[in-house]
């Protein structure tokens, strides 16, 4: 349960952090995707739920760090 929970935020959450850093929406969802990489790797990531959450994840946080890059590049 808590590893759905984590594949449902996290990954959103990380690529809106990566791309509020870097200022640029796709290399914080390369960096996103590189990290779930290595962690499905490593053996963390069991079923196919997983995968289409974390993947479900990374689109709507994909989607609202363009949103947000959107509305910081309109105030300044």
């Amino acid at each position: 349960m808590i590893k759905l929970l984590s594949a449902l935020f996290l990954p959103c959450l990380l690529v809106m952090l990566f791309s509020r850093v870097t200022y640029n929406n796709v290399v914080g969802l390369v960096l996103t995707v590189a990290l779930i990489t290595a962690s499905a790797y490593k053996g963390y990531t069991h079923t196919n739920l997983l995968i289409i959450v974390d993947a479900l994840s990374l689109t709507v946080g994909f989607w609202l760090s363009k949103k947000m890059m959107k509305r910081t590049s309109k105030s300044a």
